[in-house]
């Protein structure tokens, strides 16, 4: 035989040679090989096994290289092919050489996959069969058990032949795992292996049940005494297929071990296992036998075991758990957690744990408080693991864990583990894998239950995965509008698409945050949980509130992120699932910040989320569908409206019951309400029949309409068009008054008329049927003010209406004036405490006046009846209102619209009725009368508006001139109701009395009232004067310190004091000093020593010296440059001289030359030209120049000319023209003073031509604008400090 060749030389040329030929490549002249030969060999005892070897090699190696050719030369004789089998078999039980019995075994396999007959397959069983089955023992079998298990794996056939017709091979080779040698278990496993494990198992489905069952039995008793490793391996892989077939989990869980014994002993007679004693006869081995490999060293064993019990429980988790957790798997199962990276064994022992969570059993027995923590290292671990499955399944662990937790038993008593946990959620949520994310957004839903949380509450570790999670959203890939729709049916195909992950993070997020926001109320409301009792007491006051914070944090991120979120999520796709939960945190967020809730709540209903859960509603829940979102739209709509309601506090008294009543209607007909938007109007405009309870029913889904429609148009949210709501509430009404009934509840009757009123601009005018309609609905609620909402509209719908005008258009201008007071002093008290006590100042005539005021004057430019309403209101109404009405008319008469009538002509007629009204009331207070409190309190009102109605009506005005008309009559009966007025002259002199100079400050009564009583005692001196009026009572004033206060204290005394004080005492002194409504009293510091000289008792109670003092501290005040005091010091000056002129002209010469006076004009002249053109200044030059002084030199006069001429007599104002003609007209016929250069007059002349032309001198000379300023409290008439002219005395008032 030559190298290579298959052929035995001795023996070969016996040999037909139709056994032989050369097989293999053509090029390389292949190998000759005798089959003939092979055959000779294998069964001649004598040749050595090396030569076997040789030839089973080359045999296979041509079964390798051409395929076919055996096949071939076998087919000329089937017995030849048969025989070569059985050959080749038989070297199973003779050879001993392992490699040797390998080649054996490997030509066999590849023999019969070169036949490929059904009959060679049935010949080798036979004969394996047979071969068993005559054998004493079965310790040699092991080669032919191993061929057979090779055999079945290379051809699926085989197994199925094997257990369906060779049941005795079967027996046998169950028998055989009754040996006591490994190997030979081993290779008896390992056929059962390839059986149940080849083609997908479908040949185990039909062995016989007594062998499976027999085969589950053997390998409970294999494996719990294998030891060699491939014995285990064996019967691991064979147990792993074995947990698949639901019947033989069945068989394995329920034979306890002394089962095992008896019935293998009853049949076989063998050796059983020897380390059984241990366990009780009902236990079950395999919880124990598992237990066993989870603590062995080998991960592969570990998580082939955890598998196993994984499918176990899958197959029969309620039957099947229970022996696992008494057996302690669990406990085991987390120490590998602990102890390994391994993603197969990780992945497999959560996996199981997760299905032993299932039992609670599980938790009773603390497995879960043990392993927790072993649980958590471990996720945070298999958060590095590129396999994202196994970090998925162990927060998917976690979370069954959080769940099914008894709250009895705390995983996290101390802040350390929550923090632990904390951090493992939070790595999951930042995981790439959204579904990775979704998982621990589930997990961080369960950790958020209140039984979860540590002492002290981890808030800050809550807030940190919330904003993980909402930092998330911004990498969610949301399709847009187009590629969802064109997606739409892909996913429902396929879950497990990008959107598909993405909705179902999103559903899970808001799972997670619905959780967040529950446990936040729940600790809200448990002070223990609130505050954290382990920080120092010096850091409770610098650090923020943690719940707070977290809080603060839920609403912030509600708020901006979540809201849009969803929003685009739903815009063109609704997800009811996510809808649902998206109300339900909506909801909650109206108790997490009291102090911030009703902002959210406006910014919410301004923004839509009215239009938007009803949609929602129209669309998914109609027909009864989707109940949990219905449920979850109500509960956010009742919320949203119970806290809108709550801020707009309705004027009646019983605010509670009405409240209590919207809600109630809400509450039981907002869950019916689940149709479209368009539909709303026909639900209105129906008729329904008598309804039983006054909550249900279809006329209480109607008022539920009514409530939501104002509400929501009160945040702008326009859920239906102006016409469509003001025509159905109207028909509303009427259906309601058509039934017999016209009283509507008050909360749906105040809603009702708010619709109406906003919603009248675009639609038509009411005729008289629905006018009549709305009337009667009105007046049958018992208090109007309970109706009343503080709109704009309110005021124009009711007054649009001559009708709705007479009944409720004075009380709707009340509780106007009455919200407009509130919201004023609420500004007030914040403007107080941002300033922090300090003083503000109050409205002052130059101030704009408010929107609130500006709307009501657009009121009454439309319906100007509303004006003596108002007037009314100050006259009748208590003081606050009374004020309020007057500022709207102060403020009219001020900007003085055009209107179609004069308005001052309009307000005089009604202001003399209410002055005689209170000079009658005043007459009989003299008389010993009480005067009622409207009539105290309306008068200086009344009086106050006189004044500015004065002061608003322009000098040219017809009315002005005609002094015996209304005019008159209305300056005589205010003097007249002033002077009778003993209660307002006992105040005066009341406050007079306490400002004497020697009392402390703080004694004194208010600059402001002082200054006030001064100028109204001026006032009162003048009027009384002109008009002759009657006094019943005197005022004493002491005109010695109101001297020396001007001479000594002015640098202590306010300036508008000092103003007062030079007022009044104008006032006396044009009236000589002797006036019935002021009574002098003087003393020595005026008129010097007794007896009193003639000058002295000429010029009472003043005299000589008095009148010195008072030209010498009057001079000192013209020196101030105050404006006002200016003004009232030159005229002060001009009465005194005045005086002095008509008692004592020889006083008024010597006062008047003084050297004080030309020390005064050199001051002035020398503090710039606008001071020398000042029209006060001028009028003390003409003063001075009337009284003869000396002080006034030429130059003095060629000053005032030249700056005249630089400024131009066209750009000096009225007040100085006038001034500067009357002081050339002095300078013109002045004969005590040497004439003027011939050039000089000639330029006084000019001059006054110029004045001539520009402003001719009328009646009086003009005063300042006609107007009241307004200085802190006090209201001064500016045309009281118009610089006087001689026989001028400007207005009155």
């Amino acid at each position: 035989m030559t190298s290579g060749d298959i052929v035995y030389d001795k023996i070969h040329f016996r040999h037909d040679p139709k056994w032989s030929g050369r097989l293999g490549p053509a090029e390389g002249g292949g190998v000759l090989l005798c089959v003939a030969c092979v055959i000779e060999m294998i069964d001649n005892d004598d040749i050595a096994s090396v030569r076997k070897s040789f030839a089973l090699s080359g045999i296979s190696g041509v079964l390798k290289c051409s395929p076919g050719a055996l096949r071939e030369l076998l087919r000329q004789d089937n017995r030849v092919s048969l025989h070569f089998t059985a050959s080749l078999l038989g070297m199973l039980h003779t050879v001993e050489d392992p490699a040797t019995l390998e080649k054996v075994d490997q030509v066999l396999v590849q023999l019969l996959l070169e036949l490929h007959s059904e009959m060679s397959y049935r010949f080798v069983l036979d004969e394996i069969h047979k071969q068993l089955s005559d054998q004493l023992s079965v310790k040699g079998s092991l080669p032919t058990f191993t061929f057979l298990g090779n055999l079945v794996e290379a051809i699926p056939n085989v197994a199925h032949s094997l257990v369906t017709q060779y049941v005795p091979l079967l027996e046998h080779l169950c028998s055989a795992l009754l040996y006591p040698d490994e190997a030979l278990k081993a290779s008896a496993l390992y056929v059962w292996l390839k059986l149940f494990g080849t083609a997908g198992g479908s040949a185990a489905q039909s062995l016989p049940i007594a062998i499976r069952d027999r085969v589950c039995i053997l390998l409970l008793q294999t494996l719990a005494n294998a030891s060699s490793p491939q014995l285990i391996n064996n019967c691991v892989g064979l147990l792993w297929l074995l947990v698949q077939l639901g019947e033989a989990v069945s068989v394995l869980m329920n034979s306890p071990g002394d089962q095992i014994m008896c019935h293998e002993n009853q049949n076989n007679g063998q050796i059983l296992c020897q380390n059984q004693e241990q366990q009780s006869p009902e236990q079950c081995p395999l919880p124990l036998i598992l237990k066993k490999l989870l603590m062995s060293g080998d991960e592969t064993l570990q998580a082939t075991s955890a598998r196993c019990i994984a499918s176990i429980l899958v197959h029969s988790p309620s039957q099947c758990s229970a022996p696992f957790i008494k057996a302690d798997v669990p406990e085991f199962l987390f120490d590998r957690l602990a102890s390994s990276n391994s993603e197969v064994l990780l992945w497999s022992a959560y996996s199981c744990l997760v299905l032993l969570t299932d039992d609670p059993l599980f938790f009773s027995q603390c497995h879960s408080v043990y392993g927790i923590e072993s649980l958590v290292r471990s996720v945070k671990e298999a958060l590095q693991l590129t396999n994202l499955e196994v970090p998925k399944q162990g927060l998917l662990l976690l979370t069954e864990i959080l769940e099914r937790q008894p709250p009895s038993e705390r995983l996290f008593p101390s802040g350390s583990g929550f923090v632990a946990v904390s951090e493992a959620v939070m790595g999951g949520v930042s995981s790439s894998c959204l579904l990775v994310a979704t998982q621990a957004a589930n997990a961080a839903a369960a950790l958020f239950r209140l039984n979860h949380q540590s002492r002290p509450v981890q808030y800050g570790k809550i807030e940190g995965i919330i904003e993980a999670i909402t930092n998330r959203f911004s990498e969610l890939p949301l399709p847009s509008p187009a590629h969802r729709r064109s997606s739409r049916s892909l996913k429902r195909s396929d879950p497990n698409n990008q959107a598909s992950r993405s909705e179902g993070f999103l559903l899970q997020a808001l799972i997670c945050f619905q959780a967040a926001c529950r446990l936040a109320e729940e600790c809200a409301s448990e002070p223990v949980l609130k505050e954290n009792t382990f920080t120092a007491p010096s850091k409770h006051s610098c650090a923020q509130d943690p719940l707070e914070s977290l809080c603060q944090c839920l609403l912030r991120c509600c708020d901006s992120v979540w809201i849009p979120t969803v929003i685009k999520v739903c815009e063109h796709s609704p997800n009811p699932q996510i809808l649902q939960y998206f109300y339900s945190i909506l909801s909650s967020q109206f108790a997490l910040l009291p102090s911030l809730i009703f902002v959210f709540a406006n910014k919410l209903a301004s923004s839509g989320f009215y239009r938007l859960p009803l949609e929602h509603k129209g669309l998914l829940c109609a027909g009864n569908r989707h109940p949990h979102l219905n449920t979850s739209c109500c509960g956010f709509l009742q919320k949203l409206s119970m806290c809108l309601l709550s801020q707009s506090d309705p004027a009646s008294g019983s605010c509670q019951s009405d409240v209590e009543e919207v809600e109630n209607l809400l509450l039981y007909n907002l869950p019916f309400l689940c149709c479209r938007l368009s539909d709303w109007p026909s639900l209105l405009r129906e008729a329904p029949g008598i309804q039983l309870w006054e909550y249900k029913g279809p006329r209480a889904i109607q008022y539920c309409l009514v409530i939501i429609l104002h509400l929501a148009l009160q945040q702008g949210d326009r859920l239906l068009p102006d016409q469509t709501v003001f025509s159905s509430v109207v028909c509303l009404l009427h259906s309601v008054q058509a039934q017999g009934s016209c009283a509507l509840p008050r909360s749906v009757l105040r809603s009702a008329l708010y619709l109406l009123a906003v919603t009248q601009d675009k639609s038509p005018n009411l005729d008289g049927a629905p006018l009549n309609c709305i009337s009667k609905a009105l007046s049958s609620c018992q208090s109007f003010s309970s109706l009343y909402i503080h709109h704009p509209a309110l005021l124009h719908f009711i007054w649009r209406y001559p009708d709705l005008a007479e009944k409720f258009g004075p009380v709707v201008l009340e509780l106007w004036l009455s919200k407009q007071a509130q919201h004023t002093d609420a500004e007030k008290t914040i403007a107080n405490i941002q300033q922090k006590g300090e003083k503000t100042e109050s409205r002052t005539d130059d101030q704009e006046p408010d929107t609130a005021t500006m709307e009501l004057l657009s009121v009454i430019e439309k319906y100007p009846a509303a004006i003596l309403t108002l007037l009314d209101m100050v006259c009748t109404r208590e003081a606050t209102l009374a004020g309020q009405a007057l500022w709207v008319l102060e403020v009219l008469l001020r900007v003085q619209r055009e209107y179609e009538a004069d308005l001052c002509a309009n307000l005089r007629p009604a202001l003399l009725q209410a002055l005689q009204r209170l000079s009658v009331e005043s007459m009989g207070h003299g008389l010993g009368q009480v005067p009622t409190a409207q009539a105290v309190n309306s008068l200086p009102l009344v009086l106050k508006l006189l004044c500015v109605m004065q002061a608003s009506d322009p000098p040219s005005s017809s009315s002005y001139s005609k002094m015996d008309g209304v005019h008159f009559k209305l300056l005589y009966h205010a003097v007249s109701v002033l002077l009778s007025n003993s209660g307002l002259m006992d105040q005066l002199q009341t406050v007079l009395s306490s400002s004497a100079p020697s009392l402390s400050p703080s004694a004194c009564p208010p600059s402001a009232l002082l200054c006030c009583s001064h100028l109204l005692l001026s006032s009162l001196i003048t009027l009384q004067r002109v008009n002759s009026a009657q006094v019943q009572k005197s005022i004493s004033w002491s005109l010695d310190t109101a001297v020396q206060r001007l001479l000594v204290q002015k640098r202590n005394t306010d300036n508008l004091l000092l103003v007062s004080h030079l007022r009044l005492l104008q006032a006396l002194l044009d009236a000589d000093l002797a006036s019935a409504v002021v009574c002098l009293s003087t003393g020595p510091g005026l008129l010097g020593p007794r007896p009193m000289g003639v000058e002295d008792g000429t010029l009472y109670p003043l005299g000589s010296r008095g009148a010195q003092c008072l030209s010498i501290a009057l001079s000192g005040l013209l020196l101030q440059k105050h404006e006002l005091l200016l003004r009232a010091s030159v005229n002060c000056l001009s009465s005194l001289l005045g005086f002095l002129q008509r008692k004592s002209p020889a006083t008024a010469k010597y006062v008047v030359c003084q050297p004080w006076s030309r020390f005064l004009l050199y001051c002035l002249f020398n503090s710039g030209e606008s001071c020398r053109l000042h029209p006060a200044i001028l009028r003390l030059l003409t003063i001075l120049l009337q009284n003869g002084s000396t002080a006034v030199w030429e130059p003095d006069l060629l000053q005032v000319m030249e700056a005249v001429e630089r400024r131009g007599v066209k750009e000096l104002s009225e007040e100085t023209a006038q001034a500067l003609r009357l002081l050339l007209t002095q300078i013109q016929s002045n004969v005590d003073q040497p004439p003027l250069a011939e050039e000089h007059k000639q330029r006084v002349g000019g001059m006054m031509d110029s004045l001539g032309l520009q402003t001719p001198p009328e009646s009086c000379s003009p005063s300042l604008p006609g107007n009241v300023l307004r200085v802190g409290d006090m209201s001064i008439c500016l045309s009281d400090f118009t610089v006087k002219a001689d026989g001028c005395s400007g207005k009155l008032i």
